[in-house]
């Protein structure tokens, strides 16, 4: 379900809802109480909300809820207390976290209209704390159930009021950034999507429709190469990675800001891995390994997401995202351990690992994007390696490059956008391991160090364009439940390239 979000601020005893939801912090050791000015809800329930808060229970610790029913004749049904901790730690990531647990009882059954009442205190100003809210709700209420037929007969869009108990002077600015802040949460809800989509569904084809449509809806360029194109123009390592599968490999290329005038501000390079189904190839997964891999296109939905998000803020610089897709399957068609393919840059690789396609996919990606657009920056992002999830988990994406002032951008914009990104390094050892004595490559330099010997694969192939890797193998996709997502695609990234690609516009 999406959230329709409003903004609003005046007098409470003009809220019309069902459900009320009011964040409450701790102060110290002092009693749990209403927030300042909010006596007028608790009128409005009869005293219901300070009987319960009066009798101790709810310490508002953060994840605490409490919910106190109002009168069956009132014109308030609930009203659900949200703990928010101490009172004085709001920070951004709260305010989303908040944001998250707002939107998931927004998504609950039977809440009818929903109003959030944003008491005084710090870190709670309107122009802060509201888009922050706005793109916690969107991303907590977001769920992937359109395969379920129970999920097809549920209300689709919501509606949530955020509602300041004050008058606001600059209350259009502040509708402006909670209307941004949605879009940017809306374009990470499709990123997920695509992640979460069964590959008989989303394949190379179809995902190039996605693609096709969304452009269309948000005014990007978008143009596919399909096997013919591919084949004329040599980049034969996408089509190796392809063709043991009967759904054959795209090149899907999203153009933003393709004028003079942007083209002056510089161009960025978005570059996504879209690994539609791995099943390993040849070098076969096992039977549990291959149960997530619908989710390795997730670096392909994050540049999705992100040129998304891009287009409706209409960012003033030229930005082009690269999504190579194809689906690794094992037939008789297939490539082999011991192939020696030739990539579009002219260089070989010898492929020591069918289950290492990623990294091989890239290579064209990477060079078509720096030989057709000459990027002044550019950033893949991918569910490349085991290693990436070995060492960090689901905590942070690794990132590494050639250029320490790019990385240390992103990694600055991941703080904004409430995502971690920790460097790794790309050593000349690294590179050793990945050099081949029959070829100019081989695709994998083994399990020692693998983050970086796939890194230095990549490096091969991007020339002197300054290029960061973002190996998002750990926080693409997770089982884990948190206030912003339910399992599956996270869409990590969307907010991070969106941010940073801002930032590059100042």
């Amino acid at each position: 379900m999406t959230i329709r979000v409003q903004l609003n601020a005046g007098s409470i005893d003009e809220i019309k809802a069902d459900t009320v939801i009011i964040p409450v912090a701790r102060r110290g050791k002092e009693a749990v109480g209403l927030p300042q000015g909010l006596s007028g809800i608790d009128r409005r329930l009869g005293g219901r909300i300070s009987d319960a808060l009066a009798a101790g229970d709810f310490r508002a610790g953060s994840g605490e809820r409490l919910v106190v029913y109002g009168p069956r004749d009132g014109d308030i049904v609930r009203c659900i207390l949200l703990g928010q901790g101490d009172g004085d730690s709001i920070d951004a990531d709260a305010l989303r976290q908040l944001g998250g647990r707002i939107g998931r009882e927004t998504n609950r059954a039977n809440v009818g209209r929903v109003t959030v009442v944003v008491p005084h205190g710090a870190g709670l100003t309107p122009d802060r704390s509201a888009p922050l809210l706005a793109e916690g709700a969107l991303l907590g209420a977001y769920k992937f159930d359109r395969h379920q037929t129970s999920g097809r007969k549920t209300k689709r869009t919501g509606s949530l009021q955020i509602t300041y108990a004050r008058k606001l002077k600059s209350l259009a600015s502040v509708r402006t950034k909670v209307k941004q802040s949605c879009w940017v949460a809306e374009s990470q809800r499709q990123a997920r999507d695509l992640s979460n989509e069964p590959p008989n569904v989303l394949y190379p084809e179809s995902l190039a429709a996605a693609s096709r449509r969304m452009a269309r809806e948000v005014g990007l360029r978008c143009q596919v190469m399909a096997v013919p194109e591919l084949e004329k123009r040599g980049y034969g390592a996408i089509l190796a990675v392809g063709q043991g599968s009967r759904r054959p490999p795209r090149m899907i290329t999203l153009e933003h800001g393709a004028t003079a005038k942007r083209k002056k501000a510089g161009t960025l390079a978005l570059i996504g891995k879209g690994i539609t189904f791995d099943s390993g190839g040849l070098s076969l997964k096992t039977a549990g390994g291959m149960l997530e891999m619908k989710h390795d296109m997730s670096g392909a939905s994050t540049v999705f997401g992100a040129m998304r998000a891009i287009a409706l803020l209409d960012l003033p610089i030229h930005v082009v995202g690269v999504i190579a897709a194809a689906e690794n399957m094992p037939s008789s068609n297939a490539y082999r351990p011991s192939d020696i393919i030739t990539t579009g840059s002219g260089q070989t690789v010898e492929i020591v690992n069918t289950d290492a396609e990623g990294r091989v996919v890239l290579a064209d990606a990477l060079h078509h994007a720096v030989k057709t657009y000459t990027p002044d920056a550019m950033i893949d992002v991918a569910t490349l390696t085991g290693a990436a999830m070995v060492a960090f988990g689901t905590a942070a994406t690794a990132g590494l490059g050639n250029d320490e002032e790019l990385l240390d951008e992103i990694r600055m914009a991941g703080e904004r956008a409430g995502e971690v990104v920790w460097p790794m390094p790309l050593l000349d050892e690294h590179e050793k391991a990945t050099r081949s004595k029959i070829a100019d490559w081989k695709n994998s330099g083994g399990r020692v160090a693998g983050v970086s010997t796939a890194g230095a694969f990549l490096r091969g192939f991007v020339g002197d364009t300054p290029w960061v890797h973002l190996d998002i193998a750990g926080t693409g996709m997770t089982a884990s439940t948190t206030p912003l997502h339910v399992g599956g695609g996270t869409g990590v990234g969307v907010r991070m390239l969106t941010e940073w690609v801002r930032t590059r516009c100042e």
